[in-house]
């Protein structure tokens, strides 16, 4: 059998040193990760329709003759339109394409081409934009089932395709069957070596389902068995803390500024009878964006210091865990209990300064991202580890941070969805708590998809609720414009927004290539109402709270996942209202 680990991606056939490079931003860095790329859908490209038979919206494959030359109609700066007329033996379709000025000699009127791509329909006219084409004679991306590869770097899907089917052909019969004989029986499922195949170029759409069947029973066997194996685990370990029930949680309730929800109350009461009992908490804390999970994990952080331990919340992002921070500072600071920041950019001495008085046990309070799994930070008596955002961490690094303590008791934080059911496969090691209740200052989120046709409307939205006093955020994909992905640009939609749409406005961007340093200084500057319109990637996705913005518009809303969308959708303040922007997207192949 062949070790799949063990060849490098950049000795792929089709590959080399450039390539690599790009393949590693996408986590592909050898043979199983290049072969477990899996596409993110497929389309049929196989059965050709005439131009007559072409129905509004559906992605279709035509086969017809160019009639006359291209045509180039410029409609402003940096934007070009590419016309071509096409036919058929049952009428003509109008080709389209944007800034593709390279294609203006590329086809003749005596040879027929295939083309697919989405079509519109609107009196008597019949256009296609942004189609993929070939010739009649050449079949690499049209008379067949296509795989689409999610790719966020300088990697068209035609390089992709081609280089994945070079790996393919390495391991052909060649992948050690990981399920034994008698589940694939079982359950009727086929066995690995067609199940790879089939997922990236099916012979058809019922081996393609047969194949998805095969990987995804794979994928759910296997986290069963990893999280039965770690609440077995959990029960053969020896017995948990006990904190004490003299370290009452109502001391540090009665001092809080605003009033608990019941369900807030209602979960308090369930983390302090595992904290007070012998074996160890697991528990899942589910709640909205904004319903007050973070006070009850410093509640749970409070008891666990007065009974004498330590305590480490662990957060996705330096600025969530910086706010963090804040908020344990303000609502701790006449307890005595010391809470200290641990982030990847804070210099070398004072890191060092900050593990000694951790080993020490002069701090009581660890809050942290990654950082915090580092073999070099130790705990003298670590009990309660929080982890915030759970579906930002896996089983493995939560291990790492309880294995820092004597059998702590963990508390994970998620504030995605889930429904209870699924939850408990998800979470299997874990007992679950929901928030299903927000505080009374917390309005309703309202989501609305809208289409490029209602721009305007949504322009004149945002310049009456600035005029009221109120703020923006800008939600898009990608850092800058990208010719192999059809979506909007941070730095794209910041020029037009600056110059053109809202010149009088304070606009700023924000993305995930900039210096700590520079995103903090404008995440302060948004918070403190002297920006009106923050345009960002999703590196905002987890952040700081600005309570006056109540609109955030999400461009190419269908490029994002549900829990990204939701994450988003809490970083609005208290009248908020969440647009997504739906535009259609046109690929290059």
């Amino acid at each position: 059998m062949i070790d799949l680990e063990s060849k490098d991606i950049q000795y792929i056939k089709g590959v080399g040193p450039n390539r690599a490079t790009l393949l590693n931003k996408l986590g592909i860095f050898n043979l199983k990760d290049l072969i477990t790329y899996f596409p993110r859908e497929h389309e049929d490209r196989g059965h050709s329709k005439t131009i007559a038979e072409l129905v509004n919206g559906e992605e279709a494959l035509i086969c017809a003759y160019p009639v006359g030359r291209m045509n180039e109609i410029k409609i402003r700066k940096n934007l070009t339109l590419c016309k071509l007329v096409v036919r058929d033996e049952t009428g003509t379709c109008q080709i389209t394409w944007y800034n593709q000025m390279y294609l203006k000699n590329t086809f003749r009127q005596d040879v027929r081409y295939k083309f697919f791509g989405k079509v519109s329909r609107t009196y008597g006219k019949i256009e296609m934009q942004s189609p993929v084409y070939e010739t009649e004679e050449t079949s690499k991306n049209t008379g067949k089932i296509i795989p689409i590869y999610p790719l966020t770097y300088s990697l068209s899907q035609n390089t992709i395709r081609k280089i994945i089917e070079n790996g393919l052909n390495e391991i052909e019969g060649k992948l050690e069957e990981s399920l034994p004989q008698y589940i694939l029986d079982k359950y009727n499922l086929c066995d690995y070596n067609t199940a790879i195949k089939q997922i990236h170029f099916p012979d058809n759409f019922e081996k393609f389902n047969i194949a998805k069947k095969r990987l995804i029973f794979e994928e759910l066997f296997s986290m069963q068995l990893a999280l039965l194996s770690l609440k077995n685990k959990y029960e053969i370990k020896k017995p948990g803390i006990e904190f004490s029930k003299d370290a009452k949680m109502s001391e540090v309730i009665d001092k809080l500024p605003f009033k608990l929800t019941k369900a807030q109350l209602r979960v308090l009461e369930e983390i302090d009878n595992d904290m007070e009992g012998s074996k160890p908490m697991n528990r899942l804390l589910q709640g909205d964006v904004g319903s007050g999970k973070t006070v009850v994990a410093l509640i749970a952080a409070y008891k666990a210091v007065r009974s004498g331990y330590q305590a480490v919340i662990m957060a996705p992002t330096a600025i969530l865990a910086a706010q963090h921070l804040e908020t344990f500072e303000d609502i701790l600071k006449d307890t005595g209990i010391r809470c200290e920041l641990l982030i990847s950019g804070i210099s070398k001495k004072k890191k060092e300064e900050m593990l000694k008085r951790l080993e020490d046990g002069e701090i009581d309070i660890l809050i942290g991202t990654h950082a915090v799994l580092e073999e070099n930070v130790i705990f003298k008596k670590l009990g309660l580890v929080v982890t915030d955002e759970q579906h930002r961490f896996g089983v493995r690094q939560r291990s790492l941070i309880v294995d820092k303590g004597n059998n702590p008791d963990v508390l994970v934080m998620t504030a995605t969805p889930i429904p209870r059911t699924l939850a408990l496969i998800l979470y299997g090691d874990l007992d679950i708590s929901i928030i299903d209740e927000l505080p009374p200052n917390r309005k309703k989120i309202e989501t609305y998809a809208v289409t490029k046709g209602m721009e305007q409307r949504v322009n004149n939205f945002i310049v009456k609720n600035i005029e009221e006093g109120r703020q923006c955020y800008v939600v898009c994909p990608l850092v800058e414009e990208n010719e192999e992905i059809n979506a909007k640009s941070v730095m794209e939609i910041y020029e037009e927004y600056k110059t053109k749409i809202f010149p009088n406005y304070r606009v700023e961007y924000l993305h995930g290539k900039m210096k700590a340093k520079e995103k903090d200084a404008i995440m302060e500057e948004f918070k403190n109402g002297n920006i009106d319109i923050l345009i960002s990637t999703t590196v905002i996705e987890v952040g700081v709270n600005v309570p006056n913005s109540n609109i955030m518009i999400i461009e190419n809303a269908e490029r994002f996942g549900l829990a990204q969308l939701h994450q988003l959708r809490g970083r609005v303040g208290r009248r908020r209202i969440s647009i997504l922007l739906h535009f259609e997207i046109s690929r290059k192949f």
